[in-house]
């Protein structure tokens, strides 16, 4: 009993200390770029309304809170995941973690973008105002390192290494001579992610934090951006141990995360998950006061195959006006 209170407690103080004003106007907006850094990389996560800092494990928790690699009950997890993005926009993320035993554990993550058929035009002196001047090659692109180590039974830290960088195709700046200079508009930088996990002794619940996207400022010309740091602080509890009418094949876990963005107000995303003897998992999340997500829903299956864990797992994210994001990851333990 004193544990389901001390649980109570605890979730409070989260959600008093982090709790952001849902109706409060947008103060920040545009301050950051590289943007592709903030999309889920993962299909549980994204099914989760992005509440994966604590409820992460595996290769996947490179992208939300590296600490949860400590959290891999397999020596080696694979994932890739394909994202259907907004107005033909794609992604592709993969990452592998290697449980290295007393060491830690050691990642290595990828995440590109794709941004479809762009066509260039630049200012012309005819009826139309303009000629095409051909397709335009923009892309983007993540490389990341990551090690993880569990410190005690109850306290795990977590870090990554990235280099991104973004290719925004050629421009014409105007020069001395009439047509001008043609220029390639791409950067790149090293960015670091942080996080951690703590286990008080209340079952399964636990806290942690993670700040990512951590940076120089960068620029194209003369006015420099930043990229979009992010810190998290966030819990997660398997309801299921405070609920023993649910039995030994079910489970529920709950989890929250606190988001504080550099370029948009804090924010608060929760999640769920039910699976049903570790095989079948149902999820659902919601977003509060993001700009274009809410609500999120997926589903997933674990299979054994040949000694090989197999896992598929669906999401679909609501985008308000925009069409509906969908999400396909694929994954192998072993």
């Amino acid at each position: 009993m004193s544990r389901n209170k001390n649980l109570l407690i605890l979730l409070a103080l989260v959600f008093w200390l982090f709790q952001p004003d849902l109706c409060a106007e947008i103060k920040k907006v545009a301050q950051t770029g590289y943007q592709f850094l903030k999309i889920d990389a993962d299909a549980r996560g994204a099914a989760m309304g992005s509440a994966l800092t604590l409820a992460g494990q595996g290769a996947s928790s490179m992208f939300y809170n590296p600490a949860g690699m400590s959290q891999q009950s397999a020596g080696l997890d694979f994932f890739s995941t394909h994202t259907n993005w907004l107005d033909d926009i794609s992604y592709f993320s993969l990452g592998i973690s290697k449980d290295m035993g007393i060491i830690g554990v050691v990642g290595f993550c990828l995440q590109t973008a794709d941004y479809g058929e762009i066509i260039g035009t630049q200012v012309a002196d005819n009826e139309a105002g303009y000629i095409e001047t051909g397709n335009l090659n923009v892309d983007a692109a993540l490389f990341g390192v990551s090690f993880a180590r569990s410190l005690t039974d109850r306290f795990s830290v977590g870090g990554q290494i990235k280099f991104v960088s973004q290719n925004l195709g050629q421009s014409l700046v105007p020069g001395k001579e009439d047509e001008g200079v043609t220029q390639e508009n791409k950067t790149s930088t090293m960015a670091y992610d942080f996080g951690t996990i703590y286990y008080p002794e209340v079952n399964s619940f636990r806290f942690g934090m993670s700040v990512r996207n951590f940076s120089r400022d960068i620029k194209y010309e003369d006015d420099p951006f930043q990229l979009p740091l992010t810190f998290t602080i966030g819990s997660a509890v398997d309801v299921s141990d405070f609920i023993g009418a649910l039995g030994n094949l079910h489970d529920l876990l709950l989890s929250v995360d606190a988001v504080h963005p550099r370029d948009y107000t804090e924010r608060i995303n929760v999640g769920f998950e039910y699976g049903y003897n570790q095989m079948l998992f149902l999820r659902g999340g919601y977003k509060f006061n993001h700009d274009t997500e809410g609500l999120s829903l997926g589903a997933g299956v674990t299979l054994p195959v040949g000694g090989l864990g197999t896992h598929l797992n669906y999401s679909f994210n609501n985008a308000n006006r925009f069409d509906p994001v969908h999400r396909i990851t694929l994954g192998l333990s072993f």
